[in-house]
């Protein structure tokens, strides 16, 4: 569209997501359609925007990245948009570079990130293994100014648009460029945050004596982070799945999630080949308190700041004896749920079942 309609030469500012040598792609087809006498400069300009904090990221960007041939005229096109970036950000964080350093910059931003999840989850299993504290761990690790403490908080795993496709496509990459072991190190990353998922979703399966047939369990948060209603890669689908698989009766409840999605997300062929089975199995709830009403567990999915402040006495009146709390997100006040009565799980700490009874269906007092 755009060789169609040019009439000047052009500055065609690339800012996918998916940068598999983007601007090369597009420059292929603009000179393969071009108009004779016109010129067009591809560049490379990725988004590192995050879901929830988007104006923010924008406004206030750690650092602005633009890719360009290394020509003149690349290099005027890369100060002509750095000319744009300046009225807001400060020179010194808009940094310049050739095109493919731009798009790999991308890339490899995501697997850092993702890798961070993945190794302090790694850690996480050690911790339930041995008695350690993966909390303490992660802050003994974080004091230190060489790795800082940010994304390594241990949780059921990541989620979202970006970590995932943009790990594979790294993968993809080096197994064209023939690495196979650089393709193989970053397919770990995935492989251990699809683990976490499977483990902690087994976790809750033998904490409820190793059947779920039947019962209820209350599932908060369905969003792949807070604050958005995206459900692309989340782990609670994962959860749901596999209990779903295992006879369970689900009730879910997440704030900005549409109830539609939810029911897509897990009727999908990909997740089910019985969708009416999990239709009839799920219940959709709008107030957390209806959807923890009777059911044998409740399950933390996503981190919302509402969770943290729920009244946990009245949900524990309302739920079946013994009641449990698997937290998969780490945001609950563990200790102060055990004083109420609620048998704890959590990721990266084990908790000791002191008392526990073995029968199953107490009336809760609602």
């Amino acid at each position: 569209m755009i060789a169609e309609i040019a009439q000047s030469n052009k500055i065609v500012v690339e800012k996918s997501t998916v940068p598999v040598r983007a601007a090369e792609s597009i420059m292929h087809i603009l000179r393969a359609n071009q108009k004779p006498g016109i010129h067009y400069d591809i560049l490379s300009n990725p988004e590192f925007l995050a879901e929830g904090t988007a104006i923010n990221d924008l406004l206030n960007a750690d650092r602005v990245l633009i890719g360009g041939e290394e020509t003149p005229e690349g290099h005027q096109a890369v100060e002509k948009l750095s000319w744009i970036y300046e009225h807001w950000i400060p020179k010194q964080h808009i940094l310049t570079t050739n095109t493919w350093s731009s798009e790999l910059s991308k890339l490899a931003a995501n697997a850092f990130l993702a890798q961070r999840i993945s190794s302090i989850n790694s850690l996480s299993a050690v911790c339930e293994a041995t008695g350690a504290d993966v909390s303490e761990v992660a802050r003994a690790v974080g004091l230190d100014s060489r790795i800082g403490s940010k994304f390594l908080q241990a949780s059921v795993g990541f989620g979202g648009s970006c970590f995932q496709k943009d790990i594979l496509n790294l993968i993809y990459i080096c197994e064209n460029l023939n690495l196979p072991e650089v393709a193989a190190y970053w397919q770990q990353v995935i492989d251990m945050n699809d683990y976490q998922k499977r483990r902690f979703s087994q976790k809750i399966i033998e904490s409820l004596f190793n059947t779920v047939s039947d019962k209820r369990i209350a599932i908060l948060g369905f969003a792949f982070k807070k604050n958005t209603g995206d459900t692309r890669e989340t782990a609670a689908i994962t959860v749901c799945q596999t209990l779903l698989e295992e006879g369970a009766k689900l009730d879910i409840y997440d704030p900005k999630v549409e109830p539609e999605q939810i029911i897509d997300d897990l009727t999908h062929p990909t997740v089910t080949e019985s969708p009416e089975n999990v239709k009839k199995a799920v219940q959709i709830h709008s107030d957390p308190y209806s959807a923890v009403r009777a059911t044998h567990a409740l399950v933390i999915c996503t981190e919302w700041d509402e969770f943290v402040d729920l009244d946990f006495k009245r949900i524990y009146q309302s739920m079946m004896k013994p009641a449990y709390i698997f937290d998969g997100r780490k945001i609950l006040d563990h200790e102060r749920l055990q004083q109420i009565g609620f048998h704890v799980q959590t990721i990266g700490k084990k908790y000791q079942r002191a008392g526990l009874l073995r029968s199953w269906g107490i009336v809760p007092q609602l």
